[in-house]
């Protein structure tokens, strides 16, 4: 099992930067590939970015390429999400999630593809 909790959301103007952490319980996060996803009013819930366990690999969606950086430290069982040059468009609820057992260089985008979630830490850019 994995508990995951996250933090860091606030409101903050267009250009703005923020961090979003994310910390985790539970013997397999180590062994755990983690993402973040962000849901909008009235919208799906959507991929960020993602690393696997090791940190060897990582990917994002292209709206924030460039802009967002994932990162986990394993020895104190976090993950980050450093957001640079934020958008009204990246408002939204910031989910963590992890997935265990998976191969090493796995990341999965959709939401069904992982187990576990935290509850969602609230961004706001205004224009």
């Amino acid at each position: 099992q994995v508990q995951l909790v996250e933090s860091g959301g606030g409101l903050v103007q267009a250009g703005d930067s923020l961090r979003l952490s994310c910390a985790a319980s539970g013997r397999t996060f180590s062994w755990a590939s983690m993402a973040w996803f962000r849901q909008a009013p009235g919208k799906e819930r959507e991929f960020v970015a993602g690393i696997t366990w090791s940190g060897d690999n990582t990917r994002y969606a292209d709206s924030v390429k460039g802009r967002f950086t994932i990162s986990r430290d394993n020895a104190k069982n976090a993950m980050y999400l450093q957001m640079n040059s934020l958008k009204p468009e990246d408002t939204g609820i910031y989910y963590c999630a992890a997935e265990s057992g998976r191969p090493r260089f796995w990341i999965g985008v959709r939401p069904n593809e992982y187990d576990y979630w935290g509850q969602g830490t609230h961004v706001t850019v205004s224009s």
